[in-house]
């Protein structure tokens, strides 16, 4: 390949302070139902843990994405649910990806808010009246990846739920996710120090640092 003769597009590495993602659902009325922030961590470029809504938000930021969301899906005259993955750097945000269907960081909107994103994509693209889009506890969305032994006995911690794909395990494919619902930061850094006496942790390795992030900005 001889990249002098082939155009490329080269960006310089972002020195981002986290990632960010905003899901929402456009209706065909062009009402919106914006979800709460979250804060994504990754894993060797795969999605381990969201966190919503994220901690230690200002609403400058919070008021930066929504209005980024806002103009993109305008633009796009889209409808259904919509998720814009952010690079923030301080207060500023830069997009990072778009993606045009249910995302797998609002996957905690199953038990975190009372109308999902599966359920609210569903209502936009058949014309009906959204539901309701707001965090009703904070909540946590861990993915299942590469892995299918593990225990069971997880889903007795109050507040968290195994969604299982029913899919053959194969190394970096995501199985399923867990859904974990707690009435504070701390409680859910409680919350995933008890998961990880049930899990594998090699195939969790940013649970219990999320843990120990959570329990010091508590």
């Amino acid at each position: 390949l001889d990249l002098v003769k082939v155009p490329i597009v080269a960006e310089t590495m972002c020195p981002f302070d986290r990632e960010l993602s905003l899901v929402g659902t456009i209706g065909k009325d062009g009402n919106i139902a914006l979800y709460p922030l979250a804060q994504n961590t990754h894993f060797e470029g795969q999605l381990h843990v969201s966190i919503a809504p994220a901690p230690e938000l200002s609403d400058t930021v919070i008021a930066k994405a929504e209005s980024i969301f806002k103009t993109l899906a305008k633009q796009m005259e889209y409808v259904g649910t919509l998720a814009v993955e952010l690079f923030q750097v301080g207060d500023e945000l830069l997009v990072n990806e778009l993606a045009p269907r249910v995302h797998n960081s609002g996957h905690w909107s199953m038990q975190g808010a009372d109308t999902c994103q599966f359920e609210n994509h569903l209502r936009a693209i058949c014309g009906l009246p959204l539901g309701d889009s707001h965090a009703q506890k904070i909540s946590a969305m861990v993915n299942i990846i590469g892995v299918s032994s593990f225990s069971k006995n997880l889903i007795g911690i109050p507040g968290v739920h195994l969604h299982w794909y029913g899919k053959e395990v194969r190394d970096k494919r995501k199985m399923g996710h867990i859904n974990v619902t707690a009435d504070s930061y701390a409680q859910l850094a409680t919350k995933f120090e008890q998961l990880s006496e049930f899990l594998p942790m090699q195939y969790f390795p940013r649970l219990l640092t999320q843990a120990n992030k959570l329990a010091k900005q508590s």
